[in-house]
C-alpha cells in the first residue's frame, strides 16, 4: 500500500513488511522540517501500526543528495513570539517521542546532509545508517544561527556519545562525515550509497524481535577491553560522576565565554539544556530546551544570524548579472604563482570544484611548496578520518605543476596569484594571451590593483576579471569577484558559477581602488595605527575589537596580513581616495626595520616561541616608533574609531556603485574580513544604531580626529530623511 498525496512523506510497505518513509519536499532542492511534518508523520505512524505485517520502519530521502537539512528557517523566523517558536520544538518533542517509543526497529537511512532537525529525526531512530560519500555530513549546526537544537537533541545526542563528544558537537556546529560518526557512535555503520537501502532492510530484519537501542535512555556504558585505555578511563570517571559531569560543564562555560566574549548566548543555554538533562532527567531537559530554544529564536542575536543565512541563500540563486546568459563550462585552470594563496585555490579548486588544476611558479621549488601545501590539507583530513587516504590520493592527482607553460593551452581560466605589480601582471596577461584559446578568462587574485589597468595589457578586455580570495584561501568563504566596465556577462556569470563549485559565497562588486574588502579594511587598520601612534597600546587595541566580536584585532590582522603587503596597498588607496585613506606615519617606520609581521617573524608581535599562552606584543615596537604606550583610552572609544572609519567607507562604497546592495556589503564584510555576526554587517550596524546616531558619532569625531571622519553623503541624506538601508 502507498500514499499518493503530495506529501514530505510517502509511505510504502514492500512485501517484506518493512515500512519506506519516503522524505521528498516537493519543489524544495532541500528536504527541511516544515510545520506540517508533525502531522504527516503522525497521519502515517497511525497507519503502521495499525497494520499487522509491518515489522519496521526505514526514512530515507528523496532527494538524490540529501536527508534533511534542518529545520526550515523561515518557519522559525516567523514565530512572533519565544512561547509560540517553544511550542514548535515541543512538537518536534512529541513527534521523536512517538518515533522512538515505536515497539519495531526504526532506521534512518542518510545519504547527504542530515543536520540539526534531520539528525534529531535520526537520533530518535534506534538505527542510523549513512553512506561513505564526501557529502553525507551529520551535525546539529544551529549554534551557528544563534539558535540551539530544539528537537530533543540536546538530550539524545549527550546520552548517545557522551557529553563531552555532544558539547563538541553542539557548541561548534561541527559537521561529521559518516566514517566520524561511526567513530563516535552516531551511526551503526558506514556503507557505499549504491548499497545503502539493501544494508538498511538487511540491518531492520536483523534486529526485528531484539531489544530496542533507545538514545533517550540510554547511559554511558563502556566495554572493558576499552577500559584499559587512559581517555576512555577519564571519560568514565567524568561523565558518571555528578563532580566529574561539573568540571566538563564548568571548563565548556570557561571556553565558551573565552570564544564568544559573552556575545552570543546559544552556546551557554545549550550547556545549560545537557547539564539539566543529566543531573536533574529527560524531562527536565527537554523542558528547558523548548524554552530555552524559544528565548533564541526571537533574540537580537538570532535575528542578525538568521538574517545572513536568508542573504547567502539569495546569493547561491544569483548568477552575478541581470542578463540571462549561459556560464561557460571550466574544465581546466591554471594558476601562475605557487605562493600560499596560489596553492591555495589550487587545492580549492581540485578538491570542491572537481577542476583539473595546474600551478606555475619560477622553480621546482616554488612549485614543491605550492604541492606539498595541498598534500598537507588532504593529510590532515586523512588523519582525522574525513577522507580515506585512496581518496585524497585521487584528489590530489588533480594538481600538477610546472615551471614552463607547458600544459596551459587548454585551459578555460587562468588565475594569477603572483605579488602586487602591475607590470608584472600586464605581462602575465600578455603571455597567457598568446598561448591559449580565445575563449580563455584571465582572473586576477590582487588585492587592490584595479582590474581595468591590469585589463589595458590585453586584446580581449572582455575576458579580463578579478577574483579576490582571501588567506587561508581553504578556510575563508568569501570571493570577491571584479568586474570592469568591459568585463562581459559570461565571463561574469562563469566565474560566479565556478566560485561556488570551489565553496566560496559570492560577491560581485565594480572595479576601483581597493574594490570593497580591501577598500574598507584599509581606514579600519589605519586608524588602529592612528590609535597607536596616540599612545593606545597594542594589546589594548586589538582587545576592544575582539570584545566587539572581531576575530582578531586589527594590529594582530596588520602582522597576519603582511605589513609590507599593506605598504604595497597603501599608496593605491592613497593616490586614489586622498588623506583619508594615509597610512599613520610610523607604519613607514615598521617597514624601514624590516618588520613584514608573521611571515618573517617580526612585527607588532613576538614570533617562533613555542611556549604556550598569550600571544606577546614585541615591546621593542614601542621604542622603534618613539611612543610609550600610556593612553588609557576608553576601549568603547576605541572600537567606535575603528567601526565607524569602517562602516562609514562601506557606505561610500554602495554610494559610489562599488557594491550592488547593502545586503552584498554586509555579506562581504562578514565573511571576508571577520565583521562580526552578531553585528549584522556594516549597514545592518548601522540600522540597529541609527544612521542619524551614526552620523553625529562621525561628526563629533572629525571636529577631534580630523576630517577622515566626515560622513558619507548617503549617511547625511538618510539621517535627514529618517532612511534606513533595509
Amino acid at each position: 500500500m502507498s500514499t499518493k498525496k503530495q506529501s514530505a512523506l510517502n509511505l510504502n510497505i514492500d512485501e517484506k513488511g518493512i515500512a519506506w518513509i519516503t522524505i521528498d519536499v516537493k519543489g524544495d532542492s532541500q528536504n527541511t522540517i516544515k510545520q506540517s511534518f508533525s502531522e504527516e508523520a503522525e497521519t502515517l505512524l497511525d497507519k503502521i501500526e495499525k497494520d499487522r505485517s509491518v515489522q519496521g520502519i526505514i526514512f530515507i530521502s528523496g532527494k538524490p543528495n540529501n536527508f534533511i537539512s534542518g529545520a526550515d528557517i523561515s518557519m522559525l523566523n516567523a514565530a512572533h513570539s519565544a512561547e509560540e517558536a517553544a511550542d514548535l520544538s515541543r512538537n518536534g518533542h512529541k513527534i521523536f517521542a512517538r518515533i522512538e517509543s515505536l515497539s519495531m526497529p526504526v532506521i534512518s537511512a542518510i545519504h547527504g546532509h542530515c543536520l540539526g532537525g534531520g539528525l534529531e529525526l535520526a537520533l530518535a531512530c534506534s538505527h542510523r545508517i549513512a553512506t561513505d560519500e564526501n557529502s553525507t555530513r551529520l551535525g546539529l549546526p544551529e549554534v551557528q544561527l544563534g539558535l540551539l537544537p530544539g528537537g530533543g537533541g540536546t538530550q539524545r545526542l549527550p546520552r548517545l556519545v557522551g557529553i563531552a563528544s555532544a558539547l563538541d558537537m553542539m557548541l561548534t556546529g561541527r559537521q561529521l562525515v559518516a566514517r566520524q560518526a561511526k567513530k563516535l557512535g552516531l551511526v551503526d555503520d558506514v556503507v557505499p550509497q549504491a548499497n545503502l537501502k539493501k544494508a538498511a532492510e538487511k540491518l531492520l530484519l536483523a534486529s526485528v524481535g531484539k531489544v530496542k537501542p533507545v538514545a533517550s535512555q540510554m547511559k554511558l556504558a563502556f566495554k572493558p577491553a576499552s577500559l584499559i585505555k587512559i581517555p576512555e578511563l577519564q571519560k568514565l570517571a567524568l561523565e558518571t560522576t555528578a563532580y566529574g559531569r561539573k568540571v566538563i560543564f564548568d571548563q565548556a562555560k570557561k571556553t565558551v565565554m573565552k570564544k564568544s566574549r559573552g556575545l552570543y548566548p546559544a552556546p551557554l543555554k545549550i550547556i545549560e539544556c545537557v547539564q539539566v538533562g543529566m543531573d536533574v532527567g529527560l524531562e527536565a531537559g527537554l523542558e528547558i530546551e523548548a524554552k530555552n530554544f524559544g528565548d533564541l529564536v526571537v533574540s537580537k542575536e538570532a535575528e542578525q544570524l538568521m538574517g545572513i543565512f536568508f542573504a547567502t541563500t539569495e546569493l547561491k540563486k544569483e548568477t552575478g548579472t541581470s542578463s540571462k546568459v549561459t556560464p561557460m563550462p571550466i574544465e581546466r585552470v591554471g594558476v601562475l604563482g605557487g605562493g600560499l594563496m596560489g596553492a591555495g585555490i589550487a587545492y580549492v579548486t581540485a578538491d570542491k570544484a572537481g577542476k583539473k588544476v595546474r600551478i606555475k611558479d619560477r622553480d621546482d621549488q616554488g612549485i614543491n611548496h605550492a604541492l606539498k601545501y595541498c598534500w598537507n590539507i588532504y593529510r590532515k583530513q586523512i588523519k582525522r578520518k574525513k577522507l580515506t587516504i585512496n581518496d585524497a590520493s585521487i584528489k590530489f592527482a588533480a594538481i600538477s605543476g610546472t615551471t614552463s607553460y607547458r600544459g596551459f593551452q587548454r585551459s578555460d581560466l587562468i588565475i594569477e596569484a603572483v605579488f602586487e605589480s602591475l607590470d608584472l601582471k600586464q605581462e602575465m596577461v600578455k603571455d597567457i594571451e598568446k598561448i591559449c584559446h580565445d575563449k580563455v578568462i584571465f582572473a586576477s587574485n590582487t588585492s587592490s590593483i584595479p582590474i581595468t589597468q591590469i585589463a589595458k595589457a590585453s586584446k580581449r578586455p572582455e575576458r579580463v576579471i578579478g577574483l579576490h580570495y582571501f588567506s587561508p584561501v581553504e578556510k575563508m568563504p568569501l570571493l570577491e569577484i571584479v568586474t570592469t566596465d568591459k568585463t562581459s556577462d559570461e565571463v561574469i556569470a562563469t566565474c560566479v558559477a565556478f566560485g561556488k563549485q570551489q565553496g566560496k559565497t559570492v560577491i560581485v562588486v565594480k572595479d576601483g581602488a581597493g574594490f570593497y574588502t580591501s577598500r574598507i579594511l584599509a581606514p579600519f587598520i589605519n586608524e588602529a595605527g592612528q590609535m597607536l601612534a596616540e599612545g593606545v597600546a597594542i594589546e589594548k587595541i586589538d582587545s576592544a575589537l575582539k570584545k566587539s566580536g572581531f576575530p582578531v584585532g586589527p594590529l594582530t590582522l596588520l602582522d597576519e596580513v603582511g605589513i609590507d603587503v599593506s605598504a604595497k596597498i597603501a599608496p593605491v588607496l592613497l593616490d586614489a581616495f586622498g588623506e583619508r585613506m594615509a597610512p599613520p606615519a610610523i607604519f613607514s617606520k615598521l617597514i624601514d626595520d624590516d618588520r613584514k609581521g608573521r611571515k618573517n617573524g617580526r612585527g607588532l608581535y613576538q614570533y617562533g616561541s613555542k611556549k604556550s599562552g598569550k600571544k606577546q606584543v614585541d615591546e621593542s615596537v614601542y621604542s622603534l616608533l618613539d611612543l610609550k604606550p600610556s593612553n588609557e583610552m576608553d576601549k568603547k572609544l576605541i572600537a567606535q574609531r575603528c567601526i565607524l572609519m569602517m562602516v562609514n567607507e562601506a557606505a561610500m562604497c554602495l554610494q559610489e556603485g562599488i557594491i550592488k546592495s547593502p545586503r552584498d556589503g554586509d555579506i562581504g564584510a562578514i565573511f571576508g574580513l571577520g565583521f562580526p555576526p552578531v553585528l549584522g554587517g556594516p549597514f545592518k550596524y548601522m540600522d540597529s544604531v541609527g544612521v542619524g546616531e551614526i552620523v553625529e558619532q562621525l561628526k563629533k569625531l572629525e571636529k577631534t580626529c580630523g576630517m577622515r571622519f566626515k560622513p558619507a553623503k548617503i549617511l547625511q541624506d538618510y539621517s535627514k530623511t529618517g532612511k534606513s538601508f533595509y
